[in-house]
């Protein structure tokens, strides 16, 4: 029974050394793990093994991070959180467009690393308590039903296919609608203190969910110039 409920982690590292040891850490964490050492073999791995996430390091020979990371999202929403090493220019913004939950940089820590993979599966697999199942987590209004209990989004009576920091933010603005936050103030609540990020990640994110969610009549994703982002309601 526990074979199975080992979440899987496929590892993309071109350094084999590196790769083993990051083996090492989740292995003992009780993760199962599988290394592939180029992007091709991390397309047909991710196919194959099918990770419950990919840990990517950017500079690989042939297919690098950033494309393995477009391809694998075109495809599925399993997280994914980017390497890259010291010196390395890792753009953020444009990973995290690409839709990267989260990077680090190396040499990491043992304990940091195995923190911030625990701490992404946690958000892709919303614990079932005794309290979520008697108090729904979930706001509504005409044509957007946003439900945090099993991270789903429905508009316009369809359901809307988002990662999860994207439905926790969305989530978050509509649950106190009118009411403006600052981008800081979001960067905390959504990311918390394990996010070694910037302001642009919010914006970023709040400019995906416009791609997908267009505003309406009644509400809409509003920008406070100058301060940050609320959820507009006309007459609530």
């Amino acid at each position: 029974m526990d074979m199975a409920a080992k979440q899987k982690i496929l590892i993309v590292d071109d350094d084999n050394n590196i790769a083993e040891l990051i083996s090492l850490y989740l292995t003992k964490e009780c993760f199962d793990t599988q290394i592939v050492n180029d992007g091709e073999e991390a397309l047909k791995a991710f196919e194959q093994y099918n990770p419950n996430l990919i840990l990517l390091d950017l500079m690989l020979p042939g297919i690098d991070g950033y494309q393995v990371c477009r391809e694998v999202r075109a495809k599925a929403n399993v997280p994914i959180i980017m390497l890259s090493a010291k010196g390395e220019i890792f753009d953020k913004v444009l990973g995290l467009e690409l839709g990267a939950d989260d990077y680090m940089m190396k040499p990491f820590d043992s304990k940091e690393l195995v923190a911030r993979v625990k701490a992404v599966l946690r958000r892709y697999q919303p614990v079932k308590t005794e309290e979520s199942t008697s108090e729904l987590k979930c706001v509504k209004y005409p044509d957007l039903v946003i439900n945090l209990s099993n991270y789903s989004v429905i508009y316009q009576g369809q359901p809307v296919d988002m990662p999860p920091k994207e439905l926790e933010l969305l989530y978050f603005l509509a649950a106190s609608p009118n009411q403006v936050f600052t981008r800081e103030q979001l960067l905390d609540h959504i990311w918390g203190y394990e996010y070694i990020g910037d302001t642009r990640t919010v914006d970023v994110h709040v400019k995906r969910l416009r791609e997908k969610i267009k505003d309406h009549a009644d509400w809409s994703l509003a920008t406070v110039w100058g301060i940050g982002y609320k959820f507009e309601v006309k007459d609530l």
